[in-house]
C-alpha cells in the first residue's frame, strides 16, 4: 500500500531534495510531515496536480531530553543553510504537548494523534541507506481515499478549532472532491 505514496514521492524532484536535505542535516530520527506529504498525494489526484503550492516543509521529531526550541531553530538554520528553501519549519514533538494542554507526549506517534486531521499525521523519511520509513499513526487510509477526518483529540479537545482550519486552509476549494469527517 504505501508503494502509490512512495512512488510519487520518489518522482517529485523537490520532495526528494528535502527529504535528502534532512537525512544529511538531522536529526536522525526527523520525518517531512503534515501538509507537505498530505497535499502531494491529493494533488495528484487532480487534472493539472493540483497547486503545488508548499508553505513550509515541516519537519518533525520526537528528543524529551534537549526540548528547547533553540534546538528546532538551530535545525531549521542548518537545513536552510543545507538547502535553501526559507520554507523549514522544525519542530520537535516532545514539548508540543504544552501547546494543546495535553500531559506529556510519549513518542512521536503519541504526539502525531494529537494533531488536527488524521491524513496530515502522516510523516515520510529518507534513512542513511536509501529507504523510506513511514510514520502514520492513524494509517494511510484516509490519505489514500481523499478524507480529511478529524482525530479523536482534536475531536475531545478542540472540535470547532478543526472547522475553522478547513475553512481557512480552503482544502475544500482545493480538492472539490475531498470527503470531510468533522466534529459535527
Amino acid at each position: 500500500m504505501p508503494d502509490r505514496l512512495l512512488g510519487l514521492i520518489r518522482n517529485d524532484r523537490f520532495a526528494m531534495f528535502a527529504l535528502k536535505a534532512v537525512c544529511a542535516v538531522g536529526p536522525a530520527d526527523a520525518y517531512i510531515a503534515a501538509g507537505f506529504i498530505r497535499n502531494r498525494y491529493w494533488d495528484s489526484l487532480y487534472a493539472g496536480g493540483g497547486s503545488g503550492h508548499d508553505a513550509d516543509i515541516d519537519v518533525v521529531y520526537f528528543d524529551r531530553v534537549t526540548a528547547g526550541k533553540s534546538r528546532d531553530t538551530n535545525y531549521e538554520q542548518a537545513l536552510e543553510h543545507h538547502s535553501p528553501t526559507g520554507m523549514w519549519q522544525v519542530r520537535n514533538q516532545a514539548r508540543m504537548h504544552a501547546f494543546g494542554n495535553h500531559p506529556p507526549f510519549t513518542d512521536l506517534p503519541d504526539a502525531l494523534c494529537h494533531w488536527a486531521e488524521t491524513a496530515t499525521t502522516v510523516g515520510l523519511r529518507l534513512t542513511q541507506t536509501g529507504d523510506f520509513q513511514i510514520i502514520a499513526p492513524f494509517g494511510l487510509d484516509d490519505l489514500y481515499s481523499h478524507i480529511l477526518r478529524i482525530t479523536p483529540s482534536m475531536k475531545q479537545h478542540d472540535p470547532a478549532g478543526f472547522n475553522r482550519r478547513l475553512a481557512a486552509k480552503r482544502w475544500r476549494e482545493r480538492w472539490p472532491e475531498l470527503t470531510v469527517i468533522g466534529a459535527f
